[in-house]
């Protein structure tokens, strides 16, 4: 079996690549940059996306696991002291592969019959270098809405509880094969007007944005900030690509959404609950 490591590059996260690879090797498995069977990623989150691009054209043979060494992550769930158990089992091969939705951004340009295709584990944005940026919506080949506003969001199921939910989204379960568009900051007045409300779309639909206003564009794939000029269609579906994830113990999508988001408010009350006794 073969792995690799990504760290966020801290004093921490360095000293943990380093531990697990001697450990791992010391089990026998091969340390593999080219073509790992698993990639563990030490930091947060956003190592992980990155870990994840950097390996996307090994989604089908490769499988994640992160290691958190901030604040608890969606995709980094296992501790700096949990290190040399989660090593036992990967040399056991004590997992099985849990496989997360990932989106499939297309854009196609006016003047070439080329276009620009990318994978996306959290999110893609579109946003005008001007001011206001002016889209078509079709869903599924017929005109939807004519969106004026900052910009538009398209995020998967594991995505939602990062820019998404910041936006007004809704928190969808992995399992889910779907994806789902929020506004940023829409315009509406008696004259202009968008739904006003984040869409869940199936995995069978298919979103097309087409610009009315200028063709020059900032498309975000998750961490990563693309330019495109000449724009003449930004398409999202779901992909048939999964990404994998080494899954070794139960952690409920909902009880990483309840440490994230609402176990701290809980503790707090709970404290000034005793305080008032």
């Amino acid at each position: 079996m073969k792995f690799t490591i990504q760290s966020r590059n801290d004093e921490i996260s360095n000293k943990l690549m380093k531990e697990a690879r001697v450990y791992l090797r010391d089990f026998g498995l091969k340390y593999d940059e080219e073509e790992p069977d698993i990639v563990l990623s030490i930091g947060g989150d956003g190592t992980l996306l990155h870990a994840f691009h950097k390996y996307i054209h090994r989604l089908d043979k490769t499988s994640f696991v992160g290691i958190h060494t901030g604040h608890l992550g969606f995709y980094a769930d296992w501790k700096p002291s949990e290190i040399e158990k989660l090593v036992i089992l990967i040399a056991r091969q004590e997992y099985e592969v849990i496989e997360y939705p990932l989106i499939e951004v297309t854009i196609n340009y006016r003047h070439s019959e080329k276009s620009a295709s990318y994978l996306a584990l959290n999110e893609s944005t579109v946003k005008s270098p001007e001011v206001t940026l002016v889209m078509d919506v079709e869903l599924n080949g017929e005109h939807f809405e004519r969106f004026r506003g900052d910009g538009l969001c398209m995020s998967t199921p594991s995505g939602s509880t990062a820019y998404s939910k910041s936006l007004g989204g809704a928190i969808i379960h992995p399992s889910l094969p779907s994806m789902q568009l929020t506004e940023m900051a829409s315009i509406n007045n008696r004259v202009f007007r968008t739904v006003g409300s984040p869409l869940i779309l199936p995995d069978h639909h298919i979103c097309t944005l087409t610009p009315v206003k200028g063709p020059d564009f900032m498309v975000t794939v998750d961490h990563l900030q693309l330019l495109h000029k000449d724009v003449k269609s930004i398409e999202y579906k779901v992909s048939n690509e999964k990404m994998g994830f080494a899954r070794f113990r139960p952690f409920p999508f909902w009880k990483r959404v309840e440490e994230s988001f609402v176990a701290s408010d809980l503790i707090y009350e709970r404290e000034d609950d005793e305080k008032k006794k």
